[in-house]
C-alpha cells in the first residue's frame, strides 16, 4: 500500500530541502573563507579585493532585507499606496550614499564608520560613541530579519515553533560570522542576492500574465479592494489612493526623511566600502548596488499589490499576516512548491543580512570600543582584535534572539527596519557629513550629535503611537524630529566647546577623502 504526503507537508519539506542545500553551499563557502581569513584585514574587510560587481551584489544583498521582501509587499498588500512609499524610500535612499558617503568613506577609514571620525577628531571619545550608535542601529535591524525568520518557518513547517527558528537563524549567523569573517558573509550576500532576484522576477511575471500583461488592466483591479474591519465590517478601499496608514502627512514625511538620510548611516552597508581596493571601485559597487535595488524595488510593486488584488487583505491576515503575503502569493500563482523556493529565498535573505548585520556590530566593538579606546589602538597579543569580534558576534546574536522572541511574530518587519534607519539618520548621518565638510568641527561636536540623535530617536520611538495607547510623541516614525536634534546636538557641541579645531588634519582628511592617497590598500594575495 502506497500513501502520499499532503501538498502542504511536501512542500515543507522541498522549502526545507531547498534551504539546507543553501545552508550546506553557504558552509562551504564560511570553511574555505575560514582558510583565508587570517590577519585583520582578511577578517574585517576581506583584504580589500572585493570587485565592483560583487560588492554591488553584496551591497544589495544586504540591503535587500527581510523587511523588503516580506514587510514591504505585505504593506502594500495590507495598505497600498502608504505601503508603496517604502520601497521609493529605500530605492531613492541611495542617491546620498553615492554622494555623500562611498568615496570619502573608502578613502579616508580603514574598518568602520568611527575611523572616519577619529581621523582629525579625539579618537577615544568618539569611537566610544560611535561603537555605540553602531551596535544599537544592527541590533534594532537583526531584530526585524530574526521576526522574519520565525514567521516564516512556523507558517512552512508544522510543528516547528517561532522561539526555535529564530535561534536556529541565530546560530547559523553566528557560525558565519565568526569562522568566515567578512569574505564569508560577502558571497552569502551575493548568492542570495541572484536568488531572491530570479524569484522576485519570476514572481512578478506570473502577477502580470493574470493581466495579460496590461498594466493599465493591473492598476484597474486595486481600486477596489474589499475587506473586513475588526468589528466586522467590510470596506472596500481604492489602493492607490494615500492616506490608508499615513492619515497624517507630517508621517509620510518623517518616514521618507528616515529612509532617506538612514543608509547613509547604516553600519552594515558602510563597511561594506572597505571591501574593495580604491574609491573608484567603491562608487561602481554603489551603481551596481542601485541598479539591482532598482529592479527589485520596482517588482515589489508587482507582488505587493498583486497580492492585494489576487488574495486580498482578509487572506493575508488569515495566513500568517502581513510579513506572509510574497509566500502566500507564490503559493496561489505558482503552487506549492513555488510557494517552497520562495520561502527558502526567504530564509536566504535573513540569513545573509544578519551576518552582514553581526559582522558590523561585532568589527566596532572590537576595533573602535576594545582596541582603540579601551587598549589605545594596540592589541596586547597579535590577533586580538579578531578574537574579541568573534566573541561579540556571540553576544549579538544572543541580544538579537532574546529580543525578538520577547517582541514576538507579530510586529512588522518593514515597521521595525524604518526605526533603524531613524536612528541611524538621527546619530550617524550628521556626524559624518560634519566630520567630512565642516572645518570647525570637533570631538564634542561628534559626541554631542551621535549621543542626542541616539537618545532623541530611541526615545521618540517609545513614546510613539506604535508603543503607547495614549503617545506623548504623534508621529509612528520619529525621524523629522530627531534627525534635527541630531544635527543640532553635533553643532551646539561644536560651538559651546573651547576646543581648537585641527585645521591641518581636516585639509589631510580632505585630500585623503577626495583623491585616496595614503588610503588602505588591498591585501597581496
Amino acid at each position: 500500500m502506497t500513501t502520499h504526503l499532503p501538498l502542504a507537508a511536501a512542500a515543507s519539506q522541498t522549502s526545507l530541502w531547498m534551504f539546507l542545500a543553501f545552508v550546506a553551499a553557504t558552509l562551504v563557502i564560511t570553511w574555505y573563507s575560514a582558510r583565508k581569513s587570517s590577519g585583520a584585514s582578511a577578517y574585517f574587510a576581506a583584504g580589500r579585493r572585493i570587485t565592483g560587481w560583487q560588492n554591488g551584489l553584496a551591497v544589495a544583498g544586504d540591503y535587500m532585507s527581510a523587511a523588503s521582501f516580506l514587510g514591504i509587499a505585505g504593506m502594500i498588500a495590507m495598505n497600498g499606496y502608504d505601503g508603496f512609499m517604502y520601497s521609493v524610500g529605500f530605492l531613492v535612499a541611495y542617491l546620498t550614499v553615492l554622494f555623500i558617503v562611498a568615496e570619502p568613506l573608502r578613502n579616508a577609514g580603514k574598518y568602520t564608520m568611527a575611523d572616519v571620525l577619529a581621523y582629525r577628531l579625539k579618537p577615544r571619545p568618539v569611537r566610544a560613541a560611535a561603537s555605540l550608535s553602531t551596535l544599537t542601529v544592527s541590533i534594532f535591524y537583526m531584530i526585524a530579519q530574526m521576526v522574519g525568520a520565525g514567521v516564516l518557518v512556523r507558517q512552512l513547517i508544522p510543528g516547528v515553533s517561532y522561539e526555535i527558528a529564530v535561534i536556529g537563524v541565530g546560530i547559523l549567523m553566528v557560525v558565519y560570522v565568526v569562522f568566515g569573517g567578512m569574505l564569508a558573509t560577502t558571497w552569502v550576500q551575493i548568492i542570495k542576492a541572484i536568488l531572491l532576484m530570479g524569484g522576485s522576477i519570476l514572481l512578478s511575471i506570473l502577477v502580470l500574465q493574470r493581466y495579460d500583461f496590461d498594466l493599465g488592466k493591473f492598476f484597474a483591479s486595486l481600486t477596489a479592494i474589499s475587506s473586513t474591519t475588526a468589528d466586522g465590517q467590510t470596506v472596500t478601499r481604492n489602493f492607490l489612493t494615500p492616506g490608508l496608514v499615513f492619515k497624517n502627512p507630517w508621517d509620510q514625511i518623517s518616514l521618507g526623511m528616515a529612509l532617506l538620510l538612514g543608509t547613509a548611516g547604516l553600519p552594515h552597508i558602510l563597511i561594506r566600502f572597505y571591501t574593495v581596493p580604491d574609491a573608484k571601485t567603491a562608487r561602481a559597487s554603489v551603481v551596481w548596488a542601485m541598479l539591482i535595488i532598482g529592479l527589485f524595488y520596482i517588482m515589489t510593486t508587482f507582488f505587493g499589490f498583486g497580492a492585494a488584488s489576487l488574495l486580498g487583505p482578509d487572506h493575508i491576515a488569515a495566513n500568517g499576516g502581513t510579513n506572509m503575503a510574497a509566500p502566500e502569493l507564490a503559493r496561489f500563482l505558482g503552487g506549492e512548491i513555488f510557494f517552497a523556493f520562495i520561502c527558502a529565498v526567504a530564509f536566504a535573505t535573513i540569513l545573509a543580512v544578519v551576518a552582514g548585520l553581526t559582522i558590523s556590530a561585532s568589527t566596532s566593538f572590537a576595533h573602535d570600543f576594545f582596541v582603540n579606546v579601551l587598549h589605545h589602538g594596540r592589541e596586547h597579543a597579535p590577533g586580538e582584535e579578531v578574537r574579541v569580534a568573534r566573541i561579540t558576534a556571540f553576544v549579538v546574536g544572543a541580544a538579537s534572539i532574546a529580543i525578538a522572541i520577547l517582541l514576538g511574530p507579530t510586529v512588522n518587519v518593514a515597521f521595525l527596519v524604518g526605526l533603524a534607519f531613524a536612528v541611524a539618520a538621527s546619530a550617524n548621518l550628521p556626524v559624518m557629513v560634519f566630520s567630512l565638510f565642516w572645518k570647525r568641527f570637533n570631538t564634542a561636536g561628534a559626541v554631542g550629535g551621535l549621543l542626542t540623535g541616539l537618545a532623541s530617536g530611541i526615545i521618540l520611538i517609545l513614546v510613539s503611537p506604535d508603543f503607547m495607547k495614549n503617545p506623548l510623541f504623534p508621529l509612528k516614525n520619529p525621524a523629522l524630529v530627531s534627525v534635527p536634534l541630531g544635527f543640532l546636538g553635533a553643532w551646539l557641541g561644536t560651538m559651546l566647546s573651547r576646543e581648537q579645531p585641527d585645521e591641518a588634519k581636516f585639509t589631510e582628511l580632505m585630500v585623503r577623502a577626495n583623491t585616496g592617497l595614503g588610503a588602505e590598500k588591498a591585501s597581496p594575495h
